[in-house]
């Protein structure tokens, strides 16, 4: 593993003004996923982008924990359907051309 891929929660709280809790949380409903690197916890930076979004929605729209889990796996199943429907667009393209 590789430390600087990794950001360190103590970072992420000072930066987002975020409370230790709210990862904690995050982690619980497995939303993310915390490692410890050098006895501090810390987050994948390739995550950073969901969190991101994660801690806007819970600062800027007051989402608690439960309802942000409820709208990634949503968005999660939209992704889905999504590459469904693009594979099954890609299969009737050949039938199209004959």
């Amino acid at each position: 593993m590789e430390v600087q891929k990794y950001i360190s929660i103590h970072q992420l709280c000072t930066t987002y003004d975020v409370e230790i809790t709210f990862f904690n949380e995050l982690k619980e409903v497995g939303l993310i996923e915390i490692i410890t690197i050098a006895e501090k916890q810390c987050i994948h930076q390739e995550n950073l982008s969901d969190l991101e979004k994660m801690i806007r929605m819970y600062h800027d729209l007051e989402v608690n924990i439960q309802g942000i889990d409820v709208v990634f796996n949503l968005l999660q199943k939209v992704d889905e359907l999504q590459e469904k429907l693009i594979d099954t667009q890609n299969r009737l393209r050949i039938y199209e051309n004959d």
